[in-house]
């Protein structure tokens, strides 16, 4: 099953699904206001970082497999006025349909873990790269859980958002997070795939990278070993 169709499911409840998640935007959106755009974000969704980056004032060129994502995230681009500097496109974001090359790649959300191996997780980074100007930047976020987190979670149907549930079944031997999410009527499971910061930083070193920051949150502190990853990664000149 391709990860678009497991979107399609609950493209309409993505977005209450998400509502809490705001701790990214301003980080996104200070790196692509610092880059003077535009910019690629892979994965783009619902929208959720590419308005808020176009309310800033920089043009987004947002790719993303899901057709019904898309076009909710053509809805809120038109209700917030940025329509004109949201342009959208279907594709996987290991091969992007993208011929512009730009300062800055964004791949939010933990997006990459839905790559199933280092291969293809390598290949994504490569694709990334690809799209980048001479010293032109990377950004994405990533995580590895920890063991509370799994004991907490694992099996157990959580209401996330009022009437909407979800459950973490976590296999420690093939790092893999099999999530599901569920509404009123609608479903769907999907596979993340999780690595440690070394494994990170040798894939991205290995796409032709040089690491200038590895953060263990959004607001920029230094990563001390914890659950989240946001690594900022620059292409040479």
């Amino acid at each position: 099953m391709s990860t678009d169709a497991l979107y399609d499911r609950i493209a309409t409840i993505y977005d209450p699904w998400s509502v809490s998640v705001t701790e990214d935007v301003e980080l996104y959106v200070a790196e692509a206001v610092a880059s003077g755009g535009p910019v690629v974000e892979l994965a783009v969704g619902t929208g959720r970082i590419a308005v808020p980056v176009a309310k800033a004032g920089i043009r987004v060129i947002g790719v993303d497999q899901s057709s019904a994502m898309l076009a909710r995230a053509r809805e809120y681009a038109e209700r917030e006025g940025v329509w004109e500097l949201v342009d959208l496109r279907q594709g996987d974001l290991r091969e992007p349909p993208v011929d512009e090359r730009v300062p800055l790649v964004t791949v939010p959300f933990r997006s990459l873990l839905h790559m199933v191996d280092e291969e293809q997780k390598l290949r994504a980074l490569r694709a990334a790269a690809s799209l980048l100007l001479p010293g032109g930047r990377l950004v994405f976020d990533v995580f590895a859980p920890s063991r509370e987190d799994i004991e907490e979670t694992d099996g157990l149907w959580l209401e996330r958002e009022p009437g909407i549930f979800e459950r973490a079944d976590w296999d420690l031997r093939t790092r893999t997070l099999a999530l599901s999410v569920r509404g009123s009527e609608e479903a769907t499971t999907f596979e993340l795939h999780w690595l440690s910061a070394p494994e990170w930083h040798h894939l991205i070193e290995e796409a032709g990278f040089v690491v200038d920051d590895l953060y263990g949150w959004f607001d920029r502190r230094p990563y001390e070993g914890g659950e989240d990853q946001i690594w900022v990664c620059r292409r040479p000149r």
